[in-house]
Formats: C-alpha cells, structure tokens, sequence
C-alpha cells in the first residue's frame, strides 16, 4: 500500500519523502506544482491541495497511510478538519500528524490552538496515530543569519528559560520511522504522542555565545521583546503572521520548550544515533557564511 506525504516539498516533507524512498516505501505526494515537486524516482505526484475535496478523495485512492503537515496559514485547521475526514471516509486509519510542543497548553497561539484541535479528532475520531511535537526548528535559523554573520547580533526572542531546538533532518526521519512501523503493523496500533526535541536546552544568551564562539567575535542577544520581533516580522509578512509569531515568541519567553524527562533518549532510541546539535547546525552557517 501507499504512504501519502503532505507538505512534501517543504522542509520537512522533503525529508520525509526521501527518508521513506531510502526505506523502501510506495510514496505519494500532494502537491499543488507537480512541477516543482522535485521528488526521488517512483514518487507517485498527485496534484491539488488540502482544500480540494475531488483531488484530495483522488490522492487517498490506495493509501494506507497519511503524513499530514498543515503549513501555517489562516485556513490551516479548516485544511486539517477536511483531510482528516476524507482520510476516514477512505478507510485511513493510520496517521503521522507533526503538530507542534506543548500544543495543548499553548492555545493562545493561533496555530498551536488548530494543532491541538487536530489532535484531538486523532483521538475522538479513532485514528491510529503518532502525534509529533516538535520544538523551534534549528534551521529558522537560515531566515536570520545575515543579522547574524553581518550585525553580530542573535535576534530571535526565546527567552532565558530555555528551548531545546530541533533539526528538521531528526524530525523527518523520526516521521518516516513512525510512518513505516504503522503502515507495517499487522493490526491497529493505540495512539503515541512523541516529543521531537534537541539534545541542548538553549537560551538566549546561551545561543548568543555559542555564535561568538564559532565568528569570534562578540554576539549580543537581541532581548526577550516580543513586540520589536512583531514589528520585524510585520515588514515582510502579513499582520496577523506577524501577530501570531509575537503570540508564539512570548511564550517562548514565558514558558520556553523544556524537554520532558526521557525525551533525548527517547529520539536516541529511536534514531539509533545522537540528535543533530544546534552548535553542528550553526557552524555550518558560521564557515559557509
């Protein structure tokens, strides 16, 4: 049978996508562009997208499997609500859904709010699914490495309580791992949340000191001021983006995204290897850069 890949052309479905091929899955993709799909060979593409229902009932036809990533935007949960229920009305019962960290607590922030709501269909509408709560992806890094490298200032309000950010590569291969066990499984499998984190607790400053480590030079954090992020954001993205990354910010400021006990070693087991560091991440950029 078939694995369907949501989301598949972007940082982390991409990943999926070839994690999955590397296994020797049978993978579709959704995609809007098929075009600018960019797949492995033997990736099945099918074209449209979580709001057209004729295309979404044609991409389930044969699966087995779904790996639903909703991108954030201000539709996200009416995509959500309607893939959930075309994969039940195809007899899908098995789900990988990224969802985000401490989705139920954080129900403030628009796009955590619609992530819970999406669990809690998971849960209510009988599906068999690993719900992933990834932290702050280490490669939003890469959207403000010019402030960095060129201003020698870290800009991103996370607060000092600390985030244990997480590469997109570990997120991927824990999805595809994930998808294969219950695509494989001979019967239902019960409902696992997992929490995708990395294997350093960073603050601020600590994430400061890291890249004057690697430039040598000073790098000063920028402060735990949600509203100048805001501010930021809103130049180059729609207002309420803008807004909803403020909301998100000052939670990282006021909660952080701390680890649960076991959680490293968990992913360990998982991957069967360390997770990727955010210093490793980082030094990447500091000697491309």
């Amino acid at each position: 049978m078939t694995i369907l890949v949501t989301g598949a052309t972007g940082r982390v479905g991409r990943h999926v996508v070839d994690q999955l091929v590397n296994r020797g899955a049978k993978v579709r993709v959704l995609t809007r562009d098929p075009s600018k799909a960019n797949v492995p060979a033997g990736v099945e593409v099918a074209r449209g997208d979580l709001l057209d229902i004729d295309a979404l009932r044609g991409a389930f036809n044969g699966v087995s499997t779904l790996f639903l990533l909703n991108a954030v935007t201000g539709d996200e949960f009416t995509q959500a609500i309607i893939t959930l229920n075309i994969a039940h009305e195809a007899g899908v019962e098995r789900v990988v859904y990224l969802s985000v960290f401490e989705a139920d607590r954080a129900v403030n922030v628009p796009h955590f709010a619609v992530k819970f709501g999406a669990e809690r269909m998971l849960v209510q509408m009988g599906f068999s699914a690993t719900i992933l709560r990834p932290t702050y992806f280490i490669d939003n890094e890469l959207m403000i490495k010019d402030v960095i490298l060129n201003h020698s200032v870290y800009p991103m309000p996370i607060g000092s309580k600390g985030i244990a950010m997480v590469d997109a590569r570990d997120i991927a291969e824990v999805a595809a791992i994930e998808l294969i066990r219950r695509d494989r499984a001979p019967g239902k499998l019960p409902i696992e949340t997992i929490n995708l984190v990395g294997p350093d607790t960073l603050t601020g400053p600590d994430v400061a000191k890291i890249w004057s480590d690697l430039l040598g030079r000073p790098v000063v954090y920028g402060g735990d001021d949600p509203s100048g992020f805001e501010q930021n954001i809103a130049s180059f993205m729609p207002r309420w983006t803008a807004y909803e990354m403020r909301l998100m910010a000052g939670r990282y400021v006021s909660d952080g995204m701390i680890p649960d006990a076991g959680d490293v070693e968990r992913l360990t087991k998982i991957l069967r290897r360390p997770l990727h560091s955010y210093r490793d991440f980082a030094s990447q950029i500091a000697h491309a850069g």
